[in-house]
């Protein structure tokens, strides 16, 4: 018998479940240890964000469905991790601590055969002097509350204009020089603009997106690219005519790094502070590991084995130039090489370097997007550690014959334009690879063109709407939701 732990409940972790209890026989045990009671599917937080969607519209709880199923479920954070046990305890295990219910507060060590960390990333709104979320005029969509809060907000600024001649600034973007998630962000601001358009208080407002990207489109991915309706056109080129036809202004290599009420202070990288008012943001905040603790047998500290900010794999973390720079540098098991029956998919991996090309301030800040992690990647990569534990356990021998870098995997992103099913528009974008190969494809951005490709209208609405309830049919591991891909 095996005993797989995982540690979260997001995409990569309750991905992971679903195909391990799928496979494996009831002999082993999968076990979930989870902060979060409930679900969530993230993509759809923007329209939460827009009173389009109600939170519990994508949202559903942990435990009777993991109970139905034969998950075990904690409802605990984890608190540090011990890969060679300890004097009282021969198995690996960790430590974690209750968050709810009669056992809140208490801690437990919860021995595993195999551990995946799929803990994601902390919200690391600290990082940004006063980038409190529901504070200073500055909202969120991290999570279906901070959404449900940036709507009211939101809600409250469009009565107002309803109601007076007074113009509003509205600024929406990344809140810390090494922010990542650009791409919702870029849902927001759209959808945002078209709410401000049905209320029809659209030319009472003034729209600014505000980024640490070097271009429009870069979305921590170095830009791309990509076919548009028969065309080569640059992701660049492609958002500013969205922008430019939206109204929507724009301020590019931006490190936001403080937020007063109603003012965001940012230094650009000429090395200028400035500062931008604002009466409504939505600024994402800089993603960073969860601060864990690693100990050895003799309880001796073992951190820098398993984390390097997040969780080290099976990656080249050899420092180098951008020139220098491959696909090769990315991980393909996610495995950490110290302690193989642990893994890391999704964001809990620590990744080599950037995507986008490093570029610092004159005053020696970096302002470089962080790279993307969430969503299709995150599926994919969970479902393929669980793959390598489930023919590892079979076989009763290590496996690793399922890999996927994110150099050699694709990913499409529906990214909504406004919600609407009939005057509503989504902005399809697939890429391939993620990481762009400059050698493979030299002459088209360090991508295959042929499946690298971009649209905008109304059907990309409709397939995002679609995904949405095809997402959350599958996290409910309702008849044969398998067959639903990553």
């Amino acid at each position: 018998m095996s005993k797989i732990v995982i540690l979260g409940a997001g995409i990569s972790g309750h991905t992971a479940a679903a195909h391990l209890r799928r496979k494996l026989g009831k002999e082993h045990e999968v076990l979930v240890v989870s902060p979060n009671r409930n679900y969530q599917w993230v993509p759809s937080n923007i329209w939460v964000g827009i009173g389009r969607m109600k939170s519990k519209q994508l949202i559903f709880p942990l435990e009777p469905l993991y109970k139905r199923k034969g998950i075990g479920y904690k409802q605990a954070k984890v608190v540090s991790f011990h890969p060679e046990g300890n004097k009282s305890e021969e198995k690996p295990f960790v430590t974690v601590e209750y968050v709810y219910g009669i056992n809140q507060g208490m801690k437990e060590n919860v021995t595993y055969d195999y551990l995946i960390n799929a803990t994601g990333p902390k919200l690391a709104f600290e990082l940004t002097e006063g980038l409190v979320p529901g504070t200073n005029k500055a909202y969120s969509v991290c999570t279906y509350d901070h959404a449900e809060h940036a709507w009211a907000g939101l809600k409250e600024l469009i009565s107002k204009l309803k109601t007076s001649d007074k113009k509003a600034k509205i600024l929406i973007g990344t809140g810390h020089a090494k922010a990542t998630c650009q791409g919702a962000a870029f849902e927001y601001i759209l959808n945002v603009e078209k709410e401000l358009v049905n209320h029809g208080v659209r030319d009472k407002a003034e729209i600014t997106w505000i980024s640490n990207e070097y271009h429009l489109g870069d979305f921590g991915m170095d830009g791309m690219l990509l076919d548009y309706n028969g065309f080569n056109m640059k992701s660049k080129d492609m958002i500013e005519m969205i922008f430019e036809d939206r109204g929507i202004k724009w301020i590019l290599g931006a490190g936001v790094n403080k937020v007063e009420d109603g003012i965001a202070h940012y230094e650009n990288l000429e090395g200028e502070y400035k500062s931008q008012e604002f009466d409504f943001a939505m600024l994402i905040p800089a993603f960073s590991g969860h601060g864990f603790k690693g100990f050895d047998k003799n309880d001796t500290d073992i951190t820098d084995k398993l984390f390097k900010g997040f969780m080290i794999v099976d990656a080249d973390y050899t420092p180098k130039p951008y020139e220098e720079w491959t696909v090769q540098d990315w991980p393909e098991t996610y495995q950490n090489p110290s302690y193989k029956n642990i893994f890391a998919p999704g964001i809990a991996f620590a990744p080599p370097h950037s995507i986008s090309k490093p570029r610092k301030s004159k005053n020696g800040t970096d302002i470089t997007p962080a790279p993307p992690r969430t969503g299709m990647p995150s599926g994919i990569t969970a479902r393929l550690v669980a793959e390598n534990i489930i023919d590892s356990i079979k076989l009763g021998k290590e496996s690793l014959h399922h890999k996927g870098s994110m150099g050699n995997m694709g990913a499409a992103c529906i990214a909504s334009a406004g919600y609407g099913m009939t005057k509503g528009s989504g902005v399809s974008i697939t890429t391939f690879p993620i990481v762009p190969d400059y050698k493979k494809y030299a002459d088209t951005g360090g991508r295959d063109i042929n499946k690298t490709f971009g649209d905008i209208g109304l059907a990309g609405h409709w397939v995002k709407l679609a995904l949405h309830y095809a997402f959350i049919y599958k996290a409910k591991m309702k008849p044969f939701w398998w067959l639903i891909p990553e």
